[in-house]
């Protein structure tokens, strides 16, 4: 994705004297006065030279799975994102103050508090920052920390979406109205079986969120490939990804894009065990 002159100078001035400490403290300007964030040396530069930096949520750590599995696996992700020459960023609350891009010690740290943090969506940042308090950030708040410095892309498992009997509950998740107002293209693997999908992407629609599926017109299910309901937006390669949202940002369009890759057929055969776990609890619930 290409980056104006004037975009890198912005972030260059944003983040200067980068040799000069371990974290980079950013203020974000606002109505009543400024926020600090703590952005990463790595990240931080990254971002002033252009070079591609990738978000990563953290409630998958603190929430996803227990101790030590969850430092392991975040661990691992960051080596992923690094093979694939991008710079990890993820993204938590810690004492009350937001940070993009944490060291080993903070992931471990986090992982080690497990469920004691917060588990942080949009609505609850300006508790968790005022409580002095530690979050682990869901979809929607990494979205918004991550448009804040600037980083475009956001990588994590699946989003939240419409509930089953959601005209009962009104239970919509944050992660949507995130994806209509802020603009960072997210890619995931879809959102699981256990919600209401054809009305996810129905609610996506009418926020005008660009809803693409990775070498195939399907917009897949989590743990399996496959939903049953087409895409109207295709992409085959990183580079037609790539166009989109270029084509957006510069557009000004001002909303995320979703991007959904598919299980790798390796891992579908046990997607679908799933699968059919969770459709017969549904039918055993009702």
């Amino acid at each position: 994705m290409a980056f104006s002159p004037a975009s890198r100078l912005a972030n260059l001035r944003r983040h200067l004297d980068l040799t000069e400490a371990v974290n980079k403290v950013a203020q974000i300007n606002g109505i009543g006065g400024s926020m600090k964030v703590k952005v990463a040396s790595e990240v931080s530069q990254a971002l002033s030279l252009g070079r591609a930096v990738v978000a990563l949520e953290s409630t998958i750590i603190s929430h996803g799975m227990p101790y030590p599995q969850n430092l392991q696996t975040a661990i691992e992700v960051e080596s992923i994102v690094r093979e694939n020459g991008a710079v990890p960023a993820t993204i938590a609350i810690l004492d009350g103050t937001p940070c993009v891009g944490l060291s080993l010690e903070e992931l471990e740290r986090l992982a080690s508090l497990g469920t004691s943090a917060r588990k942080t969506a949009r609505r609850d940042i300006a508790n968790v920052v005022a409580r002095g308090e530690n979050g682990a950030t869901t979809v929607s708040a990494t979205m918004f920390f991550a448009s804040m410095v600037n980083i475009p892309i956001f990588v994590t498992g699946g989003i939240g979406g419409v509930h089953r009997h959601w005209e009962h509950s009104m239970d919509i998740s944050s992660d949507l109205v995130e994806l209509g107002r802020t603009p960072v293209a997210v890619v995931c693997a879809g959102v699981k079986s256990i919600l209401d999908i054809p009305r996810t992407l129905e609610y996506l629609e009418t926020q005008g969120v660009c809803v693409a599926a990775y070498k195939t017109n399907e917009f897949p299910a989590f743990f399996t490939e496959t939903s049953g309901c087409k895409v109207s937006c295709r992409v085959d390669s990183p580079e037609d990804c790539a166009c989109i949202i270029d084509a957006s940002f510069k557009l000004k369009l001002g909303n995320g894009i979703l991007i959904a890759v598919p299980i790798p057929q390796e891992h579908s055969a046990s997607g679908h065990i799933i699968e059919s776990a969770i459709h017969k609890a549904i039918k055993e619930a009702r």
